[in-house]
């Protein structure tokens, strides 16, 4: 007896294939940095941008980010991080065209939303910062386990005159929102643009 599959029979056995296929292959890819899948929750916050406007994860849909979370005043850190971004967006081409940076300051009090964006224009012209109160800053620190620590000015000095100490790394998300790699500071920009190449062809 012939047994006639129906539509929905149908695109369901090519879900499930997609779906081995697509885990087949990813059990194939060499990460060369931390591979978070599964241990980090997806993509999510709503944060102050520039001009006023609120900048949200679902602004992001679609587009493959990097995460990082600094100040504007730092000075090495954040800056380095920066332009090896840039660098590895570089080196991308015409894969960079759905890579978003987004530059998340812990420092507040100095780094107005517009201060922000000043800054990572002058590294990428599609990069994003943003900030927000202490409790918005702090609940997205917590929710990707990034550890910072504003210290007292010293005595005498002026109010706004203090350092921030900030854990390191670029958490990267595929363009579904997923949490996927973690590069530290000692990955080279060779590494990560060729895990962000794996990535977005994976995912493509």
């Amino acid at each position: 007896m012939r047994h006639l599959l129906t539509g929905r029979a149908w695109r369901g056995l090519f879900l499930a294939l997609c779906m081995l296929l697509a885990a087949c292959g990813e059990r194939n890819v060499d990460w060369t940095l931390y591979n978070i899948k599964g241990h980090l929750p997806d993509l999510k916050f709503s944060l102050p941008g520039a001009g006023g406007k609120t900048v949200s994860s679902d602004d992001l849909k679609g587009k493959t980010v990097l995460l990082f979370f600094g100040y504007a005043s730092c000075p090495d850190i954040c800056p380095t991080t920066m332009a090896q971004l840039t660098a590895v967006l570089h080196n991308l081409g015409e894969k960079a065209r759905d890579v978003r940076i987004v530059f998340v300051s812990v420092d507040p009090h100095r780094d107005t939303p517009d201060i922000l964006q000043a800054y990572v224009n002058a590294f990428n012209s599609q990069a994003i910062g943003v900030t927000g109160n202490e409790k918005q800053v702090a609940d997205l620190a917590r929710r990707y386990r990034v550890a910072y620590q504003i210290e007292k000015p010293r005595p005498g000095d002026d109010a706004d005159q203090y350092d921030v100490t900030h854990s390191r790394g670029v958490y990267i998300f595929d363009n579904q929102g997923r949490a996927r790699l973690l590069a530290s500071d000692t990955d080279s920009i060779e590494a990560m643009t060729k895990d962000l190449r794996q990535l977005i062809d994976l995912t493509s």
